[in-house]
């Protein structure tokens, strides 16, 4: 994933690999205008916490060229394609705070955000690998729900960043990724991922992730997050928060790797996130029967007490212990 950034700015407009393609081929996408972009979002073409603060701080950007009036409506809408993870909202305020200096401004502070998201997620990888090493001395066996990796940021990864780190050190001995229901995010596109590092992994089944655990096939778990709310609740994709009931029952340690910016200190708590639902029809296109009604939530809150370590490019706060990111 060095190859090509997830989603970037090229000549006049934002690019960007379609995430709904994968794994069957690699596809960059242009994105002309905002109305695509949102699309794209809630397609989730583009995906994953810090890319979606990317991608909003790139829609300012294609926004700042609108007329006022189209660009305020633009802009709300952008705010809101996706509710629930923080970044989206971050990176449209951090760029749009740069209209009044003019259009080439509001870009100059989206390529930063592009930029820093790149660097600030290889420290918050190498921080990761060194508390995990110091905290599991055996060779480590991760287990990882959805895709944290290089697709969900710019072109480094966040729980999938550790895992990296951990492979390059040679400290990491296989990781086991849940299949990611409804939309298969861990088989399609972590898998993926991790295909083309050439590191070993297994697919596991949602519903078998709690029992690789139980079974002692692994000895820590890593996700990322798309909220953090201040006192310490993770807000991540659904499938998160019974998997760190399984890792506090097995005693491993449940890691949350997430830059600085998905630390949302307005929210004390993890009840008062909007928490997405989608359409049904994600569940009922495996398997399902046409016209039963569904409950698609796309996020769960893992409670507090339940994270063993909250790892940032910046800092390791102990929400178990009693430590507040925020």
């Amino acid at each position: 994933m060095d190859r090509v950034r997830t989603i970037d700015w090229r000549d006049d407009h934002i690019v960007a690999i379609d995430q709904t393609k994968l794994p069957g081929e690699l596809v960059e996408m242009a994105i002309l205008t905002v109305e695509d972009l949102v699309d794209a979002i809630k397609r989730l073409a583009i995906r994953g916490a810090p890319a979606l603060g990317a991608a909003g701080a790139l829609g300012a950007a294609l926004a700042a060229r609108q007329a006022p009036e189209h660009r305020d409506r633009e802009l709300a809408d952008l705010r809101k394609s996706r509710p629930t993870a923080v970044n989206l909202a971050w990176g449209v305020d951090r760029a749009a705070a740069r209209l009044g200096e003019g259009p080439d401004a509001v870009l100059d502070e989206a390529r930063k955000v592009l930029e820093e998201d790149a660097v600030r997620n290889r420290r918050l990888g190498e921080r990761g690998a060194d508390w995990l090493a110091a905290e599991v001395t055996d060779h480590l066996t991760v287990q990882t729900h959805c895709n944290a990796g290089a697709l969900a940021c710019v072109e480094w990864g966040t729980a999938l960043g550790v895992v990296r780190a951990l492979h390059e050190r040679g400290r990491l001995g296989h990781v086991y990724v849940d299949e990611t229901r409804p939309l298969l995010q861990g088989s399609r596109l972590t898998s993926w991922e991790l295909t083309e590092l050439g590191i070993d992994h297994t697919l596991v089944v949602d519903a078998a992730a709690a029992t690789v655990l139980a079974r002692g096939l692994a000895n820590a778990v890593v996700v990322g997050a798309d909220r953090i709310t201040a006192n310490g609740d993770v807000v991540n994709k659904i499938g998160t928060f019974p998997l760190a009931l399984a890792a506090a029952r097995a005693n491993v340690p449940f890691v949350v790797a997430a830059p600085e910016s998905t630390v949302d200190p307005t929210i004390p708590a993890g009840h008062q996130v909007e928490i997405e639902v989608r359409d049904g029809a994600e569940v009922l296109a495996i398997g399902g029967l046409p016209g039963t009604p569904t409950l698609n939530y796309a996020f769960d809150v893992t409670p507090a007490d339940l994270v063993t370590a909250i790892v940032t490019e910046d800092r390791i706060v102990r929400p178990a212990l009693g430590e507040r990111p925020a």
